[in-house]
């Protein structure tokens, strides 16, 4: 097993109101027409989200026309903002960067060769031979499987000490003159940061001491058919939003085996698990999690705190709403679930187990 020590959540800029950031976007993605603007002002007020963080001054958005300037900035602004995640979760956890063994660092929203995690190693002082793997296209998904994968590096190397950073700077993806329902939802429903996660094996002199839950077991799941459903479309103005209506629908009908799938094999049931830790995906993507798996009205209450506050993250919402969960105190001798949902469609989930003895 694996023992999270830490999570950090790093926002660009003050916090900006919803109805601030329909205004400059609306001339932006809908242009001079009107009825596209009303639609876009509507689904932003219904989006769930009450503020977010912008990468960039809001009237900086009006002047990036090409994938490459927007990479530029990605890059440039997204760097300065996974350290600051780095460094808090670092902190939070008592490790020292040089002691870092592995970094999964991913994203969905810019690129770059060498990636993000390569210039932050010699930024925060980590070891030349630190193991590195970038990820791309996991989607809102990555921060779950990021997890996963660390959990699985951790299994066979259980006296080091990992990193997951996730990096999202939506905002830069925003297309000009893309009045299509898809782009419209998502101009208000993401919002931009990093967040970073601490683990450590479980023969790790910390895994004794911590606090926080081990990873017990993770799942993947891909559900067929639905390739079209939840993506980019990359272009030369770069990423355009890929984002079905009935993605609900089939979070709605898959779900619920899957997440007792995963319990099943430890003897649990959903009605055990005391904290659920659901990516921001949006109020329907919330609900339908809600329903399928019926859980109580308070049950996500962190995501959609997370929702309201920030938005929908991507990779690094669900790092956000663990961190929001960790903050609520240790709940004794307790499971977890995080589960997250991205391209693909895939789902990744890891089931949580707080100790006794912890708090």
């Amino acid at each position: 097993m694996s023992r999270l020590l830490a999570v950090a959540t790093a926002l660009p800029g003050p916090p900006r109101d919803q109805h601030a950031i329909s205004e400059i976007v609306a001339p932006i993605v809908t242009g001079d027409d009107g009825r596209a603007g009303r639609l876009l002002r509507r689904l932003h007020a219904n989006s769930g989200v009450r503020t977010r963080h912008l990468a960039l001054a809001p009237d900086a958005y009006a002047g990036i026309r090409d994938f490459g300037h927007a990479n530029d900035l990605y890059l440039a602004v997204g760097t300065d903002l996974a350290e600051r995640a780095v460094r808090e979760a670092l902190e939070r956890a008592a490790v020292d960067p040089a002691e870092v063994d592995f970094l999964l660092f991913t994203s969905v929203t810019g690129i770059g060769a060498p990636s993000v995690d390569a210039s932050l190693v010699g930024r925060l002082g980590m070891r030349g031979d630190v193991k590195r793997l970038p990820s791309f296209g996991l989607g809102c998904s990555g921060g779950a499987a990021g997890l996963a994968r660390v959990h699985d590096y951790l299994a066979g190397h259980p006296h080091d000490t990992a990193l997951v950073v996730c990096l999202e700077l939506c905002s830069l993806t925003l297309q000009h003159d893309d009045a299509d329902a898809a782009a419209l939802v998502a101009s208000g429903l993401f919002g931009d940061g990093a967040a970073a996660a601490v683990l450590v094996g479980d023969q790790h002199p910390a895994a004794a001491t911590a606090t926080g839950p081990r990873v017990v077991a993770t799942r993947s799941r891909l559900y067929p058919g639905t390739q079209d459903a939840l993506g980019w479309r990359v272009g030369a103005s770069g990423f355009r939003i890929v984002l079905s209506a009935d993605l609900p629908d089939v979070v709605r009908a898959q779900v619920a085996d899957d997440v007792e799938g995963l319990l099943s094999v430890h003897d649990l049931k959903p009605g055990d698990v005391t904290r659920w830790v659901v990516h921001a995906g949006g109020p329907r993507i919330l609900d339908a999690v809600q329903d399928a798996l019926a859980l109580a009205p308070d049950a996500l209450d962190a995501s959609r705190a997370s929702l309201a506050a920030v938005g929908n993250l991507s990779s690094a919402s669900v790092l956000d709403v663990l961190d929001r969960t960790l903050r609520g105190g240790p709940p004794g001798d307790s499971p977890g679930v995080v589960l997250a949902f991205g391209p693909g469609v895939s789902v990744e989930m890891l089931l949580l187990q707080w100790s006794p003895t912890e708090g």
